[in-house]
């Protein structure tokens, strides 16, 4: 690539000693010059050809200097590098140019060999400030896209609880809070017919967006699979089949999925995985489901198998489901918040709707957390029974 050279200096014998120099380099395209007499000739010089990338000048010249000059040329294009030229004797004004942004300077009279080693180390700079500008280019438009990928993920979740017919029985809230622009959690709720309302909770192994284009696949074929209505652990089955014979990222994802019949309280789930959700009862007392019945995380193994186990809740228990973004949260010491911490979280939280739960889930990680950077993904979900309908 052809680096142009704009020459300025008010010495007629300079433009044939230059040419004379660079013959060979010119003729390569290794270099192009052009000559002014002065910095107004150089500043219309740049205007005409924009491409102008380096810049030697003298500093005294007649109608503009090379100090005004530099001036001129940072407001012109800051990425061309200038290079200033005087007598040796003439320190005071050399600072000044370092100062105004000249990348460096030479002494009359000009030494080639110097000239040409200060042209080159003045090229090698432009070339890494070009790769800096179109890094930084590509880092922004990778930004923006991550953005909106941010803004497709979060819409695929459910926002807020729709009203559908015995919906009165049920509370529900939820909430995911990315490590990054996309995350690998995801959660979803629905009506699965008249009687039944199902829910789910994932973590896809992993971070960024590998995560989340699995976290998508996998959110959307659990929900195509559960709205057959079939029992939870024939679902998971379904859906750990799908992932295992699409998954050429090696990537898994553990799931909860739940079933809950509004009008009994019967309680259906299969947990492939996951952290075990929490019953919070009426009573008062806080029980961890089902953690022995668990079975494999979802797209490892073809043939796993996961049972279908039942829960009777009673009006006004209530369900808590998270991710281990949320027990794994670090303070700045580096300390877990931990399963201990959440449990007396929700202990504290028994008589709370079920959007109290999840934000003051959220709260309590936040500022035991004091402002470490988050490693990972939280999501929580709540769902309090409030009682069949009459």
């Amino acid at each position: 690539m052809t680096v142009k050279i704009l020459v300025v200096d008010d010495e007629p014998d300079l433009e044939s000693l230059v040419r004379q120099r660079f013959r060979k380099q010119v003729r390569d395209k290794v270099y192009a010059f052009a000559f002014a007499q002065n910095g107004a000739e150089a500043i219309k010089q740049i205007e005409n050809d924009p491409e102008t990338e380096l810049v030697l000048t003298d500093i005294n010249m007649p109608v503009m200097d090379g100090l005004t000059l530099l001036i001129k040329l940072l407001e012109l294009n800051p990425i061309i590098q200038p290079v200033v030229v005087s007598a040796y004797s003439d320190m005071k004004n050399i600072r000044t140019a370092m100062n105004r942004g000249a990348f460096d300077f030479l002494t009359k009279p000009i030494d080639f060999e110097d000239f040409e080693i200060t042209i080159t180390n003045a090229s090698n700079q432009l070339r890494r400030l070009k790769e800096a500008d179109q890094n930084r280019d590509q880092l922004a438009s990778v930004q923006r896209e991550l953005t909106v990928a941010r803004s497709i993920q979060q819409s695929m979740l459910p926002h807020g609880f729709a009203p559908f017919a015995g919906s009165a029985a049920l509370d529900v809230a939820a909430t995911m809070l990315p490590a990054r622009n996309v995350g690998g959690d995801f959660y979803d709720y629905f009506q699965l017919d008249a009687d039944r309302f199902g829910f789910v909770i994932g973590d896809v192994s992993g971070k960024g967006v590998p995560a989340a284009l699995f976290m998508a696949m996998s959110r959307t074929v659990l929900k195509a699979v559960a709205l057959r209505g079939q029992p939870p652990g024939e679902c998971l089955r379904e859906v750990n089949a799908f992932l295992c014979g699409e998954n050429h990222a090696e990537l898994f994802v553990t799931v909860f999925y739940g079933i809950l019949n509004f009008r009994t309280g019967q309680f259906q789930h299969s947990n492939g995985g996951h952290n075990p959700p929490y019953v919070l009862t009426a009573g008062g007392e806080l029980i961890a489901l089902d953690a022995e019945m668990s079975g494999t995380v979802l797209g490892m193994l073809e043939d796993a198998d996961y049972p279908t186990c039942q829960t009777q809740l009673l009006a006004g228990d209530a369900l808590f489901l998270y991710t281990d973004g949320v027990t794994e949260a670090t303070d700045p010491q580096g300390k877990m918040f931990g399963v201990e911490r959440l449990e007396g979280f929700l202990q504290q939280s028994k008589a709370h709707s079920a959007d109290d739960l999840v934000q003051g889930d959220l709260t309590a990680v936040q500022q035991f957390a004091a402002g470490a950077a988050q490693s990972d993904d939280i999501t929580a979900v709540a769902v309090r029974y409030l009682g069949g309908p009459p």
